[in-house]
């Protein structure tokens, strides 16, 4: 787990796992479990959104000069998905089970695409024009 591709597509399955969990937690109304798994999903997703935007993107822009390219795309997603959290959190918080299901599903969908999206074209194409991207795998493991 040392490339771009490799760390940032395991950090993807880990929160696909701990998001899971939450649905699960929520699906049997266990809402002590359903908020502990949300929260951790909520922290570990915002990390990796700043990951790519603050330290990822810039880098990849700077190196291919791509700056109206796939990262802008994956940032407006990530806002997309921002917009989904808060409403989730919501959702959480009145103990709602249906509307947070029903969310859960439709932000679901929407990372599989986002994530399709970067392990198969963008993650690679960082590792070709990252020069850096071990020593920024280091430093994201040492935060994690």
């Amino acid at each position: 787990m040392n490339t771009i591709p490799e760390y940032m597509t395991a950090k993807h399955r880990e929160c696909d796992d701990v998001f899971s969990e939450a649905e699960s937690a929520v699906a049997q109304q266990n809402w002590p479990l359903a908020l502990e798994k949300w929260q951790c999903f909520a922290q570990e997703l915002n990390q990796h959104f700043n990951q790519e935007e603050d330290i990822l993107f810039p880098k990849f822009e700077q190196a291919t000069g791509m700056i109206a390219g796939p990262t802008q795309v994956m940032r407006m997603e990530h806002q997309q998905m921002r917009a989904l959290v808060q409403e989730l959190d919501n959702a959480l918080a009145a103990k709602v089970k249906d509307e947070y299901l029903g969310l859960s599903e439709t932000l679901m969908v929407m990372m599989q695409q986002h994530n399709m999206k970067e392990e198969m074209m963008l993650y690679p194409m960082m590792a070709e024009h990252v020069s850096d991207g071990n020593k920024i795998v280091d430093a994201f493991k040492s935060v994690s």
